[in-house]
């Protein structure tokens, strides 16, 4: 029978090892070519292709389900010490074990999460891939991919007819992502893409409020999407979303490489919608420089694109509230505690990788 120095002796031990695995984690990412080698492109297209296989195959979002659960728990922990401060009993309170529980689960969040994902962020990944560098963002540069990029949207929207679009299913446009995908592998063959595991999100119109389009969860490998957003947005949006599954984890690398895997699909609206949301990252940097530029690019839209981009304002007005910039500020924290100092405008930073891009392959 244990005794309670034997327990402590083994809860020594094991907070011991949790922290020097923790050191390892964070050692190892000062090494990003050994991770691009031996985890982006070594073990963890086997990790990811385990977890979509074993949830692509549910109908719902299990990794919802498991942030719903998370979330009930610490309000019910919360409520029960918010009980304690009331009736004045907070030296009922074991602080000690408490903290101790906190810090396993923590550890435990912190390595899975690197294990099964996060060590991504710290890859060399699409620039070293296709030796390929940001190109810094002069008023020439922007300029001349914006005039690129209403071309073609403008194109790319007239193809899709005078009037209203005519949409496919969602699970028609999940699929054919994959396809996507898969044609774009045959130019790239690191956006190999295996067993599917894209689904709706279960938050809803929730998940107008929080801000999010779409997001991935690193602990069940699941793509979730938004899909009370316009229609018009979600063939890029599951790009972005899916790139992050094949271990693209900063936000600028998953919207350039959604861009390269849309190129591969036939279907115009996945062209359209990538260039929609291309053309206005573009031209909203530009904005920042010379809003009279900016403004003649929007001129030059055509009266349906200006129609969509209508919709997605509204789309956002109508989401505004308190709770959305508390949110985004937490993001922002969260983006740039994993490598991404821009945090929430790293999003836009997909302009750069575009004009590199076309300087070196003279096309996007």
């Amino acid at each position: 029978m244990k005794t309670n120095k034997d327990n402590r002796i083994l809860t020594i031990i094991s907070a011991v090892c949790i922290l020097v695995f923790i050191v390892l984690i964070k050692i190892v990412t000062f090494y990003p070519e050994w991770i691009e080698k031996n985890y982006s492109r070594g073990l963890y297209p086997n990790i990811s292709w385990f977890y979509r296989k074993l949830f692509g195959w549910i109908p719902f979002s299990l990794g919802d389900l498991l942030y719903i659960s998370a979330g009930i728990y610490l309000f019910v922990k919360v409520l029960k010490f918010v009980n304690l401060l009331i009736r004045r009993k907070t030296r009922e309170v074991n602080y000690k074990k408490g903290l101790l529980k906190a810090f396993f689960i923590l550890s435990g969040i912190y390595i899975y999460f690197n294990l099964s994902w996060g060590l991504n962020y710290n890859r060399p990944g699409i620039a070293y891939q296709l030796q390929l560098n940001p190109a810094m963002q002069n008023d020439e540069d922007l300029k001349l991919i914006t005039g690129i990029l209403v071309k073609k949207v403008n194109e790319n929207r007239l193809l899709l007819g005078r009037g209203k679009i005519n949409y496919e299913s969602t699970d028609t446009v999940f699929n054919e992502a994959k396809k996507a995908y898969q044609a774009a592998a045959s130019g790239f063959p690191f956006l190999e893409y295996k067993a599917e595991s894209i689904k709706k999100s279960m938050y809803g119109r929730l998940g107008n409020f929080l801000g999010f389009l779409g997001y991935y969860n690193p602990f069940t490998g699941e793509a979730q999407l938004n899909l009370t957003q316009p229609r018009f947005l979600i063939p890029y949006v599951t790009c972005h979303e899916m790139a992050h599954q094949v271990g693209y984890a900063s936000e600028s690398e998953a919207n350039f490489v959604g861009y390269l895997a849309a190129m591969g699909s036939k279907e115009v609206l996945f062209h359209y919608s990538t260039y929609f949301d291309l053309f206005n990252y573009a031209n909203h940097e530009l904005a920042l420089r010379d809003s009279v530029a900016a403004k003649i690019n929007y001129n030059n839209l055509d009266t349906l694109v200006k129609t969509d981009v209508a919709e997605v304002r509204e789309y956002w007005r109508k989401s505004n509230n308190v709770i959305e910039p508390i949110i985004k500020v937490f993001y922002d924290r969260y983006l740039k505690a994993n490598q991404q100092s821009a945090g929430m405008k790293s999003y836009s930073q997909v302009v750069g990788w575009l004009i590199g891009y076309y300087k070196k392959y003279g096309k996007i």
